[in-house]
C-alpha cells in the first residue's frame, strides 16, 4: 500500500517546474506540494503565491512534509538544506550531482543515522534509470564496466559540431537557447558535470567512494577543426564519455575524456541531448540503455520515479558498498589516446609511454600512442592553457605496470 506523500520543494527552476508539470499531469500516483521553497522574491511564478516561501524553515519544519526535493543551483545551499532535512528525519529526493559527489560518505551516513531515505536517481543521465538498474538488476553480479555518454550539453554540442558543421560557439549558444546549456556552461564542457556523475556510479557499480577531485576530466573547450577531420577521415565521431571500469588485481579506474568511437559502438548513434550508457557484466555481458539526458520533463520525471518509489518505503541497499572486499581506486593506468599538439615543449610535457602514429605538419601536429593517467593529471592545466586537445582512440584502460613494480620494490627494501 502506497503513502500519500507531503512535499517540501527547493527550487522551482527548469527542473522544479518540469517535476510541478509531470507530478500534476501524472495518472495513477499522488503526492502534494505543500510548499515550495525560492530565493528570488522578485521573480513571476506560475503557481499560486500561498505555495511559495523564501524561509527554508517553513520546510524544513513543518512537521506535515515529511519528503524534501531539493532542486537547486548552488551545490553549498544544497547540502546546508538536504543534511538538515536529514537530520530531521525527512526522506530526501535530490538531483544534484555535485553535491552528491563532493558530500556522498557524510550524506549516506546521515541518512542511515536517521533511518531515512536518500534518492537521488536524477543525478545521473536524466531519464535513464541507471541507478535503480545498477542497485537492483546487478546488486549482485560483479561488473566489468560502465560507460557511456552522461551528460546532453556536451553531447548536444558535438553533434552540431562534428553532424552540421556548426562552429563550437554556435553550437554552444543554440544549446543555451534550447535550454540545455547554463549562461557559464563550464561545469558541463570542461567534464566536471560527467565526473560527478562518475562518481556517484562508481558507487553503484563497484561500492567505492571516490573523491571527485582524484578524477580527471578534460572536456571539449579546446576541441579544433582538424580533431573533427582527423576523427571523420577514421570514420570515428567524437563523444565526450566518462569510464568507470575494473581493473586486473581488483583495482577501479574512474575517468573523464573525449573519446573516437567506432561505429559498431552503441554511442555512435546517440546524438543531440540524449545521454547513452553501457553496463558490461561479468556474466550478463553488454546492457545498452538511452534516453534524453537533458531537459525540464526528462529530468522532473527522474526526480517523479524517486518520490514514488518512496511512496513504497523504498531505499538504496548499498550492497556493493557494505560488502567485504570491494575494489581500490587507482589513477595508475596506460592510456591509448591521440593528442594534437603545438611544439616540441609539448611533447616533452605529455610524455608518451609508446607511440604508434605521427604526424607533423606546418599548422597541425598529433601522435597516437599510450600515455600515462597520472601524466595527464599532471599535466592538465597546461593542456587546457595551450588549447592542446586530448582524445581516447579507444576504452583500453590498463594498469600501469611500472608503478606496481616500484611499488614491489619499495615493498621489498622496507622488509
Amino acid at each position: 500500500m502506497s503513502k500519500e506523500l507531503k512535499i517540501g520543494l527547493f527550487g522551482f527552476g527548469c527542473v522544479g517546474q518540469g517535476l510541478y508539470h509531470v507530478l500534476n499531469n501524472s495518472t495513477g500516483f499522488r503526492a502534494d506540494i505543500v510548499k515550495i521553497g525560492v530565493k528570488n522574491k522578485n521573480k513571476e511564478r506560475t503557481v499560486a503565491k500561498e505555495l511559495i516561501t523564501f524561509d527554508k524553515g517553513d520546510i524544513l519544519n513543518n512537521p506535515e512534509i515529511d519528503v524534501v526535493v531539493e532542486l537547486i543551483d548552488d551545490a553549498t545551499e544544497a547540502f546546508l538544506i538536504v543534511s538538515e532535512a536529514l537530520k530531521k528525519g525527512k526522506h530526501v529526493v535530490t538531483a544534484n550531482k555535485k553535491l552528491l559527489a563532493l558530500h556522498l560518505q557524510e550524506l549516506l551516513d546521515l541518512a542511515q543515522q536517521s533511518n531515512v531515505s536518500l534518492l537521488y536517481e536524477a543525478s545521473a543521465c536524466g531519464s535513464i534509470p541507471i541507478i535503480r538498474t545498477l542497485e537492483e538488476y546487478f546488486d549482485n553480479e560483479e561488473l566489468e564496466k560502465v560507460s557511456g555518454i552522461f551528460n546532453g550539453t556536451t553531447n548536444y554540442i558535438l553533434t552540431k559540431t562534428i553532424n552540421e558543421k556548426l562552429s563550437y560557439a554556435d553550437a554552444l549558444k543554440q544549446a543555451q537557447e534550447k535550454g540545455f546549456a547554463e549562461s557559464d556552461p563550464t561545469n558541463d564542457v570542461e567534464g566536471f558535470d560527467a565526473k560527478f556523475k562518475a562518481v556517484i556510479l562508481a558507487l553503484h557499480a563497484f561500492g567505492v567512494i571516490i573523491k571527485s577531485e582524484d578524477v580527471l576530466n578534460l572536456g571539449i573547450t579546446t576541441l579544433h577543426e582538424n580533431d573533427i577531420k582527423y576523427a571523420s577521415e577514421k570514420g570515428y565521431k567524437i563523444k565526450l564519455t566518462p569510464i568507470i571500469q575494473r581493473l586486473e588485481d581488483d583495482k577501479v579506474s574512474v575517468f573523464v575524456a573525449p573519446r573516437f568511437i567506432k561505429t559498431s559502438n552503441h554511442l555512435f548513434n546517440v546524438d543531440n541531448e540524449f545521454n547513452g550508457v553501457i553496463v558490461e557484466g561479468k556474466f550478463s555481458g553488454e546492457q545498452f540503455l538511452q534516453g534524453r539526458g537533458a531537459g525540464s520533463y526528462p529530468t522532473g520525471a527522474a526526480v517523479l520515479s524517486d518520490i514514488s518509489a518512496l511512496s513504497h518505503g523504498y531505499k538504496y541497499e548499498f550492497k556493493k558498498y557494505t560488502q567485504k572486499h570491494k575494489p581500490q581506486f587507482t589513477n595508475d593506468v596506460l592510456l591509448d589516446v591521440y593528442f594534437r599538439y603545438s611544439s616540441v615543449l609539448d611533447l616533452e610535457k605529455i610524455e608518451f609511454t609508446e607511440i604508434k602514429e605521427k604526424y607533423t605538419g606546418s599548422h597541425y601536429n598529433y601522435v597516437v600512442g599510450k600515455v600515462k593517467l597520472q601524466t595527464l593529471i599532471k599535466e592538465r592545466g597546461y593542456i587546457l592553457s595551450n588549447n592542446l586537445f586530448i582524445s581516447l582512440v579507444n576504452d583500453s584502460v590498463s594498469l600501469d605496470k611500472t608503478v606496481i613494480k616500484t611499488e614491489l620494490k619499495k615493498e621489498k627494501q622496507l622488509a
